[in-house]
Order: C-alpha cells, then sequence, then structure tokens
C-alpha cells in the first residue's frame, strides 16, 4: 500500500508544485457591447437584495409563529 501511494505522491507533487496555475489575469481592454442603464442596475441590484435578504426577513417576521408550533 505504501508503494501505490509513493508512486501517486510522486507523480502528484510536481504537478502540483509545477507551473500549472496561469499567474495571468483574464482582463479584457475593449469596452462592453452596450451600456447598462441606471434603471437597469437599480432593479438588478434590488432583485439581489430582495432574493438573499427576502427568506431571513421572512424568517424574522414569522419567528413567534415558529416558536408556537414546536
Amino acid at each position: 500500500m505504501s508503494g501505490l501511494l509513493r508512486t501517486i505522491a510522486c507523480r502528484a507533487v510536481p504537478a502540483l508544485r509545477g507551473h500549472t496555475i496561469c499567474p495571468r489575469a483574464n482582463i479584457h481592454s475593449r469596452p462592453a457591447k452596450e451600456k447598462i442603464g441606471a434603471m437597469e442596475t437599480v432593479v438588478a441590484l434590488g432583485l439581489f437584495t430582495l432574493a438573499i435578504l427576502g427568506p431571513s426577513g421572512w424568517i424574522l417576521v414569522h419567528l413567534e409563529d415558529y416558536r408556537k408550533r414546536a
């Protein structure tokens, strides 16, 4: 078993330590194809806020109902 692990380690370690990760970031130099308006930004941020905070707010509002059930 140790021979198998040694073989795997000998093959995996150089691959993990090697230059397999590209150090450059993927940065695009061109501007966006279409401009995003202020209203679209407001709607998108509002929907994200509702999606993230909505369920937790629902639970906090109905916390007393959940306590009565238990």
